[in-house]
């Protein structure tokens, strides 16, 4: 019997050692040779975003059934349409997503909203806002500018509309060597670590990290009440 727990105790502590190892390895590829997730696309459109990721947020959005999510960080457009593409299968539901730049490459879609504008301007918060308060079930996705500072102003603009039982996902808190980019510096993660103890309302849902790795590791939240 302690021979088995002692094996069970080394395969789990050889299994996070071999995932961080490759987490490492498919960032570092991908930041460096712009391989990896800097090369994923969905229908023809670029999205930064980890494979495993975009299956448990189709997983979250088909059993929290969101009348709206709201995306900061639009890119060229690709998780929007992503977003987009789940709705459409769903047959309700709106994406707003917020950029500080316009992209001619973002493509049109009825179910797509897109503003311009840094997601931390007044103007932009109380037009989200407004948004907002005709959905019935409302989804927050934070992924634009990634320093600890900013997160923790969107999560004070944003958190709230997250609707009971939906998710708040702050992307990226792998950053700063949670285990990549170590010289990232402050980011999403360390936002999360003081914004948390403050909001009970909110916890995180380890059970959407199973598949082994996600580029948002203590991201997704649920709101509980």
């Amino acid at each position: 019997m302690r021979g088995q727990e002692e094996g069970r105790g080394g395969l789990a502590e050889n299994r996070e050692h071999v995932t961080e190892k490759f987490h490492k390895l498919y960032y570092d590829v991908g930041d460096l040779h712009a391989g990896t997730w800097r090369d994923v696309h969905w229908f023809g459109v670029p999205i930064r975003k980890l494979p495993l990721d975009l299956w448990i947020f189709q997983e979250i959005i088909y059993e929290s059934r969101p009348d709206l999510i709201i995306e900061s960080g639009t890119f060229r457009g690709g998780s929007a349409l992503y977003f987009a593409s789940l709705l459409d299968i769903l047959g309700n539901g709106t994406i707003v997503t917020i950029d500080i730049e316009a992209c001619d490459e973002r493509r049109a879609h009825p179910r797509i909203v897109y503003l311009t504008g840094s997601s931390l301007d007044p103007a932009v918060v109380d037009h989200v806002h407004h948004l907002a308060s005709t959905a019935d079930s409302t989804m927050v996705v934070l992924d634009s500018e990634h320093s600890a500072d900013h997160v923790l102003v969107e999560l004070d603009c944003y958190a709230s509309l997250v609707s009971p039982g939906q998710y708040l996902v702050v992307e990226d808190t792998n950053v700063n060597g949670n285990p990549v980019a170590g010289d990232f510096g402050p980011g999403p993660r360390e936002a999360l670590e003081k914004w948390l103890p403050d909001h009970p309302e909110f916890a995180v849902d380890y059970s959407r990290e199973k598949l082994l790795f996600t580029f948002n590791p203590g991201g997704w939240l649920r709101r509980v009440q």
